[in-house]
């Protein structure tokens, strides 16, 4: 078996996985260890299945991480003896700017640039768009979520865990008018957010796009990418573990 590793530092736990095993940009599989960044970036660079490993450093959540470096014999063994499974987690979101196309694990962003920003948002159906409410919403932006990233960002903005795959959260970001609660859309929805007044920034997993003018636009939707998780069998947590796991973490930052 090949592997890629992705990390964001050497870890001394690491030398029997690099004695195991030969390493490969196009391995059969790619180890993320570290947080949940480290898994995002693994996910940038590679498109096939992904074994996440927790690094247990402060502040490093690691939400889709059953394992950490503790478990590196375990999943040395595990590998070698294909006692671990292949998961789809969810699709990547498409976001379409300008003619060019990015693609999210987590999350699309809109941000304020100064004080606020003011926007609209349509579906679009058969290529002409139509309001998904008559409102404009002027705020700190808006958030738009797949069900990986509704543990992200999303979870600390006050919106939703989505625990069903291939659907869209949209949740507001401190936004003033008549409707302020998260909106889930099925998989089959193009998401469009029109830029009505001041500036606002498009990002997507952290990485900026681009300052949007009024008048500018772009488009979300659930793509055709994959992504696919590796889950060693004799340790995977349930989702209640998770947020303990997490819930603890954080209490000792």
């Amino acid at each position: 078996m090949l592997i890629k590793i992705v990390k964001n530092k050497e870890y001394r736990q690491l030398k029997p996985l690099y004695k195991a095993f030969k390493l490969s940009n196009n391995g059969d599989i790619c180890i993320a260890v570290g947080g949940d960044g480290t898994f995002v970036k693994a996910a940038k660079e590679y498109s096939g299945p992904i074994l996440p490993i927790r690094s247990e450093e402060r502040g490093s959540i690691g939400y889709y991480s059953d394992v950490n470096l503790d478990d590196i014999d375990l999943v040395i063994k595990s590998l070698k003896n294909n006692d671990y499974y292949v998961e789809k987690l969810e699709n990547k979101m498409e976001i379409s700017h300008k003619g060019k196309r990015y693609y999210a694990v987590n999350e699309a962003l809109l941000h304020n640039v100064l004080e606020e920003v003011s926007f609209k948002i349509y579906e679009i159906k058969k290529g002409k768009r139509y309001e998904i409410y008559p409102y404009v919403m002027s705020g700190d932006g808006i958030l738009i979520t797949s069900s990986i990233g509704s543990t992200a960002y999303n979870k600390s903005a006050g919106g939703p865990i989505l625990l069903i795959p291939n659907v869209m959260c949209l949740t507001f970001l401190n936004v003033d008018g008549p409707y302020r609660n998260p909106i889930v859309v099925d998989s089959s929805k193009i998401i469009e957010i029109e830029i009505v007044k001041y500036n606002g920034l498009l990002r997507y997993d952290g990485t900026e796009i681009a300052e949007l003018k009024p008048g500018d636009s772009f488009r979300v939707r659930v793509s055709e990418k994959e992504l696919k998780i590796v889950r060693v069998k004799s340790k995977i947590e349930d989702l209640a573990r998770k947020l303990d796991r997490i819930v603890r973490s954080r209490m000792t930052i």
